[in-house]
């Protein structure tokens, strides 16, 4: 099999990358990818990072990592503000016969915006799919992995695999995405049941 362990938006909480990580290494995944926002909201990042470059964990840069840059950037000597800096805006792979292409929010290599599909409710909402589906006709990859949008999702769109696999500290989740068939197995973290969208008016927005 060719399993990818997924998670995104984990914003400088370690406890549930750590049990990400436990959990893929247990499934035995043959690569980790994070789709960006490792800053942001907690206060833990040390720690995280280093959880990511223990498990060899492939990121993309958000937008949450940008503005941590901007406002301490000047530490070069740290080794998590080095790790942010060296994050690229997208990364690209192919397994199985399969391309996977990974961007924070939406290709080509934005870090803002997010491909936005759930209501409150984790529900999809009219119109939607069918957006995406147009913007993505002409896209040229049988997987796209993104995040931002904390929320939880695998739907095809244009032809193409979307998968987000929410916020391992927020939406309290993580995937796994099996190239060979093509199927996505979303798995709770932290002993709470996934919460599909979160960031909306009852909870904290997020930067734009």
């Amino acid at each position: 099999m060719a399993l990818i362990g997924l998670i995104s938006d984990v914003h400088a909480s370690p406890e549930p990358v750590e049990e990400a990580i436990n959990i893929f290494m247990g499934k035995g995944v043959d690569q980790i990818l994070c789709a960006g926002d490792i800053a942001g909201y907690m206060d833990q990042l040390d720690q995280t990072v280093s959880l990511l470059k223990r498990s060899n964990c492939q990121t993309v840069v958000g937008n949450h990592d940008q503005s941590y840059l901007k406002r301490h950037g000047e530490e070069a000597d740290a080794a998590s503000i080095q790790f942010l800096k060296e994050l690229p805006a997208t990364y690209e792979m192919e397994m199985s016969g399969k391309r996977l292409y990974m961007v924070h929010a939406q290709p080509p290599d934005e870090s803002h915006g997010g491909i936005k599909l759930l209501n409150k409710d984790g529900e999809v909402e009219p119109g939607k799919r069918e957006y995406w589906s147009q913007k993505l006709e002409t896209f040229d990859y049988d997987v796209l992995v993104v995040g931002h949008t904390h929320q939880v999702f695998a739907e095809y769109m244009g032809g193409v695999l979307v998968v987000n696999p929410g916020s391992s500290v927020f939406n309290h989740s993580c995937a796994i995405l099996n190239l060979q068939n093509m199927l996505v197995e979303m798995i709770p973290l932290s002993g709470e049941k996934i919460e599909k969208t979160w960031n909306w008016g009852e909870h904290m927005i997020y930067a734009k």
